[in-house]
């Protein structure tokens, strides 16, 4: 069940080492979930701190993975992991999904 999130649509910029395991890892965890809770509702950009390094200055990242939501407000940042889908979720801030009846 596609679930809504409370201003529409999801910006997400999704920082990375290169084709490292735990690269690859992050970047299907995160399109997993997207493409599971938010539909056609997001845009996802995948960046490679080795190929554009000034990008994750600009952004201020100190640490990889991390998953930045720049829209809808407020901006977050998630750092590590992307395997726990409800923990992401939640501090995406993806309404719970409603049960069936």
């Amino acid at each position: 069940m596609k679930r809504k999130s409370r201003s529409g649509r999801f910006v997400l910029r999704l920082f990375v080492t290169g084709s490292t395991r735990r690269s690859r890892q992050a970047v299907s965890d995160v399109k997993d979930l997207c493409e599971k809770h938010l539909g056609s509702q997001y845009k996802l950009e995948v960046v490679d701190v080795y190929q554009e390094p000034e990008r994750a200055e600009d952004d201020q990242i100190i640490a990889l993975p991390t998953l930045v939501k720049r829209l809808p407000l407020p901006l977050r940042r998630i750092i590590g992991s992307f395997s726990d889908q409800e923990r992401l979720l939640a501090v995406l801030g993806v309404a719970p999904a409603r049960p069936r009846p």
